[in-house]
């Protein structure tokens, strides 16, 4: 997606995980405006995955939830425990070799 020229539709899938119920994929964007634009170039995406997947029954829900922050990590001990949460065996590493953050 981001090779076509899709920057905009691929940040917005890569803000939430989007999650699948049945042949139903939901998305959580966090605002209004950025639904709106999510669901203006939709369309592309919706045939691009019925076709690839042989399924014409996929759907795209967007839902806005704007409790939805970014978590951002500025100091290397947060960005620590951001790459700790996604792998744990990192906390095992930096204390087999001693390793500071």
């Amino acid at each position: 997606m981001t090779d076509s020229g899709k920057r905009l539709m691929a940040t917005y899938m890569q803000m939430n995980d989007p999650t699948l119920n049945g042949t139903t994929i939901t998305l959580e964007l966090p605002n209004q405006s950025t639904k709106e634009d999510f669901l203006s170039g939709c369309h592309e995406l919706i045939g691009y995955l019925r076709g690839k997947l042989h399924n014409h029954d996929i759907t795209i829900e967007v839902v806005v939830n704007e409790t939805t922050e970014n978590k951002y990590a500025f100091t290397p001990q947060e960005k620590f425990e951001r790459l700790k949460q996604i792998n744990p065996a990192l906390d095992l590493l930096r204390k087999t070799f001693d390793l500071d953050v």
